[in-house]
């Protein structure tokens, strides 16, 4: 039953992540979400090497290109997701970014022709009215953030969980799709095998992640942006360790019976809820906290419906 406790493990690591990136990502700190990704990036490129230094899994760096596109798919989201955390309640941009789920499972639907059961349908159907309940309160007076922030940036804030949820779940859908498949004699990496291809992604990803924040540091270091000393990034730090643990725990969290891990690791969002509203003091109106336990209890129910 270890694969249990890595499911367990693997929630709690992600959900505290959330935790400590909303609280690195300040909204008076202008580019604190660059500074999160080269911190994760940082973290990351350790692993890689530490991945590479202690596992025979006969990397061949072009493999790093050849996985480049879900790579920048990935990363990308989450940057965008570190922008909105900036403005947003976690409360609020976590059980939206985790319907990524929901739109990768249309991607399969719509370019794979694949069939879902009815139980999915009704899944999805039940996220799709808390999303928008959510919604619609956020942009009819439920929220200050318009005052808070102006009406042009509480809109775009609004926005990044959504375009997480987006490009997250196609990269999931080339990694499902084209990638991570089952026949490696159809996998496009160069040099894998069934016991190492997985390793292989995840370090190709890794390294990627390490390439992009160096790049993001030699931009802001070029844009003269002060970084202060390491112990005043301790949340962006730590929300990157938690990251990167969670990623090491899912691998083994992945052996278990899947109709009983997938809702175990989705439920990450319920996790960061209860932590934002006890570290953060997080409080929402009762519309909104009915809403976002919609979208949860929807989130819950597909990963049972897939894996059934």
């Amino acid at each position: 039953m270890s694969w249990l406790f890595f499911s367990v493990a693997t929630a709690l690591l992600w959900g505290t992540a959330e935790l400590f990136y909303k609280k690195g990502a300040r909204p008076d700190e202008k580019f604190s979400h660059l500074k999160i990704c080269v911190w994760v990036g940082v973290v990351m490129g350790a692993h890689a090497v530490f991945t590479l230094l202690t596992q025979d899994i006969g990397y061949n760096p072009v493999n790093l290109l050849i996985y480049l596109p879900v790579s920048l798919f990935y990363i990308i989201s989450m940057a965008f997701s570190y922008f909105g955390m900036r403005f947003l309640e976690e409360s609020i941009s976590d059980p939206i970014e985790n319907t990524a789920g929901v739109i990768c499972t249309l991607l399969f639907v719509i370019f794979l022709q694949e069939e879902i059961s009815a139980l999915t349908w009704v899944a999805i159907g039940i996220i799709t009215i808390g999303v928008l309940g959510v919604s619609f309160l956020e942009n009819h007076g439920e929220t200050t953030r318009k005052k808070k922030y102006g009406k042009v940036l509480a809109v775009v804030a609004f926005i990044m969980p959504f375009l997480y949820a987006l490009l997250d779940a196609v990269g999931t859908f080339l990694d499902d799709a084209f990638f991570l498949v089952e026949d490696i004699a159809n996998a496009p990496f160069v040099d894998v095998t069934e016991e190492t291809i997985e390793a292989v992604a995840n370090t190709s990803y890794e390294l990627t992640f390490a390439l992009f924040a160096l790049g993001l540091f030699i931009f802001m270091k070029a844009k003269k942006v002060k970084f202060g000393p390491v112990p005043q990034h301790k949340d962006k730090i730590l929300a990157a360790v938690f990251e990167t643990a969670g990623q090491f725990t899912y691998v083994y969290a992945l052996g278990g019976v899947d109709a009983i891990a997938a809702p175990i690791l989705s439920s990450v969002c319920v996790v960061s809820l209860l932590l934002s509203r006890i570290f953060l003091k997080e409080k929402l109106s009762w519309k909104t906290y009915a809403f976002i336990a919609v979208v949860i209890f929807g989130i819950l129910l597909l990963a049972v419906a897939e894996e059934l």
